[in-house]
């Protein structure tokens, strides 16, 4: 069966009826970052933000034409307020006045209505704790951490999953040694793929590896819940959300979409990596997740033949900067070419060479963060607030 192509998912649009029953989402430019990968289809409608609920309709309409395109064997649609570059600034729809709704009086002794509570966001089924591993920059091995960490978590008997959050530039099909795409079941839930004993689910496992994301945040946030939400995880005790770099836009929507049980800062001990470490920090602090602690990674390397310890990038930064702010400080991993060349084969150190020294340093690493999390209550996401 042939590819589907950009055109012919336009040319199928273009019957879609715009906003009011006008003109059609294509002739009205609509439609944007229009992405196919294994003929599933990913693209999102611009539309004004005050009129994003009114609009849902249009997007499952499109979404269901889409997918009834033959060849077509799923689609992703978003709505966004954002607007492309020239595009010019939208008139918001004039709302219709409403006559005045009569207000009861109230009694002398009555009291106020409270506002009502703030419902807690929605966790993974089967799923005790999530966990982010989480760093300021690229480049320090957080992902190389997070999949050790993972199955490190599993060879101390926990049920383990990974969520690879990093949408540009996922790294956990190469690192689990994982190809091939996901099933997909009824009502759109997907099966995650395993290696290892342990479940994974990557935005590496629906594209190509040099295909190059280019999407804009709202795409990015619905790519991301339905990887952790539409997944079979089945009963785990911890999911490890490799997270991308950085605080940006996926950083937000764990926060404020995911009861996260806790963060784990991966640095190295230089102090530009510490700077952008202190960043991550600040940020889970604001939005209430709490600090499972910080690993230094790249802490030293020890030479082969005389057995010289380096400490190429610095030594004790992370750690003095645990004590400062008053969290664990949980382990040194070292920089050696065994675990780089494992992790590049997609045979990591824990599962490759379980009795190694950098083997046993990531098993007490998960030790001492599984202690943390049963000391902790797991709680809803919070509200975001910034000063």
């Amino acid at each position: 069966m042939p590819d589907v192509t950009k055109e012919q998912v336009l040319e199928t649009l273009a019957n879609v009826r715009g906003p009011d029953l006008e003109g059609d989402l294509v002739s009205l430019g609509m439609i944007s970052d229009v992405f196919i990968s294994d003929n599933k289809v990913y693209f999102s409608i611009t539309v004004p933000a005050e009129r994003a609920n009114e609009l849902e309709p249009m997007r499952v309409a499109a979404e269901r034409t889409v997918k009834a395109m033959p060849g077509v064997k799923g689609a992703l649609v978003t709505l966004t307020a954002d607007r492309k570059a020239g595009a010019g600034p939208q008139t918001p729809r004039p709302q219709p006045q409403r006559p005045a709704q009569p207000q009861p009086k109230a009694h002398a002794h009555s009291h106020p209505h409270p506002e009502p509570a703030r419902p807690g966001k929605a966790g993974v089924p089967g799923v005790e704790a999530i966990i982010a591993v989480a760093s300021g920059k690229g480049g320090v091995g957080k992902s190389t951490t997070a999949v050790n960490l993972a199955l490190a978590l599993q060879a101390n008997g926990l049920r383990v999953g990974i969520l690879d959050a990093d949408i540009y530039g996922p790294s956990i099909p190469r690192l689990l040694k994982i190809s091939g795409r996901p099933q997909q079941i009824e009502n759109r839930i997907i099966v995650p793929m395993e290696n290892y004993g342990l479940k994974a689910m990557s935005m590496g496992f629906l594209v190509d590896e040099e295909t190059a994301m280019i999407w804009r945040g709202p795409m990015v946030q619905s790519a991301l819940l339905q990887m952790l939400r539409e997944v079979a995880w089945g009963d785990l005790d911890v999911l490890v959300v490799d997270m991308p770099p950085g605080t940006g836009d996926v950083q937000l929507t764990m926060a404020q979409q995911v009861p996260l049980a806790g963060a784990v800062i991966v640095s190295t001990p230089q102090d530009l990596a510490l700077i952008d470490a202190r960043k991550a920090i600040s940020m889970f602090g604001k939005v209430e997740v709490p600090l499972l602690g910080i690993i230094e990674n790249m802490s030293y390397f020890l030479a082969p033949d005389t057995g010289t310890r380096y400490d190429i990038f610095g030594h004790g930064g992370a750690r003095n900067e645990a004590e400062r702010i008053g969290v664990p400080f949980l382990g040194e991993v070292p920089l050696t070419i065994d675990i780089r060349e494992r992790s590049d084969a997609g045979t990591p150190v824990v599962v490759a060479d379980p009795d190694s020294a950098a083997a046993r340093i990531y098993r007490d690493i998960a030790t001492h963060v599984w202690a943390e999390l049963k000391g902790q209550t797991i709680r809803p996401a919070p509200a975001i607030v910034f000063e």
